[in-house]
């Protein structure tokens, strides 16, 4: 049997987790005082206070070694394969951390196979190659046709997002002051999205109410270029407007019900209240790796 393991960052729901045999670890979340655990939590609970936050944003942490550690041991000691797909190392040592978990159970179990994947980005982005490697497990797939499956995965999603404002940006020093300062006085509203695994520029518009404008036309014409496999809407913050779109601008655009989704938290406060899309057509996306990029796939 093949495993399957990813981080809370990838934002999955529980019960979707439940449903697939898919294996959580949780980063964790630090604010006031207080340790939270990412995978658990009551996110638009949280979410309520977001804008209490911004002059004190919560800071983060990574799974412990352990804790990977241990899924991975379980899996070894019944005999399962492992494929962990993991947030982009880029952003977070998460990766590397269940790279050296896998390989410490390697050194102790010799017929232990793992496959530790990076995802190139976070939430859903992540989240559609993880349930592309449930899909192969269940259809029987090896170890290493799962892992194509994930890696054509990883290129043919694209996540767009715009935040309601650069403060969270700026106060975690993602952007410095002038930017934010700019971005304020003329309203200008970046679309953000991820490429080579790494956080970019889409495009910046003058509107909120543009922006969002901006994220439907590309998926659009991403759709009907490259066809479409699966799509989710996500949020920061308030769901409310989310819906909306996702129930009469989205749904419309691919005759489908749109699940909307909330990111992770430790993945959310970076941006602050924020709306996206998250989808995966049927091919590979341009801008989504550039020519020649690498999805490490690594064993032991």
């Amino acid at each position: 049997m093949i495993r399957i393991v990813t981080d809370s960052t990838a934002s999955i729901p529980k019960y979707v987790a439940d449903q697939h045999d898919i294996d959580v670890v949780s980063l964790h979340l630090h604010w006031k005082g207080m340790e939270y655990e990412d995978s658990s939590m009551d996110v638009d609970s949280f979410y309520e206070d977001i804008y209490e936050m911004i002059t004190d944003i919560p800071t983060s942490s990574q799974p412990s070694l352990a804790s990977i550690e241990r899924i991975f041991e379980e899996a070894a000691e019944e005999g399962d394969d492992v494929i962990g797909v993991f947030m982009s190392s880029s952003m977070s040592g998460t990766m590397n951390c269940a790279l050296n978990a896998a390989r410490s159970v390697a050194s102790r179990y010799k017929k232990f196979n793992f496959r530790i994947i990076d995802a190139m980005s976070n939430s859903f982005d992540e989240a559609f190659p993880v349930l592309a490697a449930v899909e192969g497990r269940d259809a029987g797939c090896s170890l290493d046709e799962c892992c194509d499956r994930v890696k054509h995965a990883i290129a043919s999603s694209r996540f767009l997002f715009t935040p309601e404002s650069l403060r969270f940006l700026k106060a975690g020093g993602r952007i410095g002051k002038a930017s934010a300062l700019f971005g304020h006085i003329l309203r200008i509203c970046p679309i953000l999205t991820v490429t080579d695994g790494e956080t970019t520029t889409f495009d910046k518009v003058r509107t909120h109410r543009k922006a969002v404008s901006s994220m439907t036309k590309k998926f659009k014409s991403d759709i009907e270029k490259y066809g479409l496999k699966n799509v989710i809407v996500h949020y920061i913050g308030s769901s409310e407007e989310a819906r909306t779109w996702a129930r009469e601008v989205i749904e419309p655009l691919c005759g489908r019900e749109v699940s909307v989704v909330p990111v992770s938290p430790v993945i959310g406060l970076h941006v602050g209240p924020a709306m996206g899309i998250v989808y995966e057509c049927n091919e590979a996306l341009p801008g989504k790796l550039s020519a020649g990029a690498h999805i490490p796939v690594l064993s032991s």
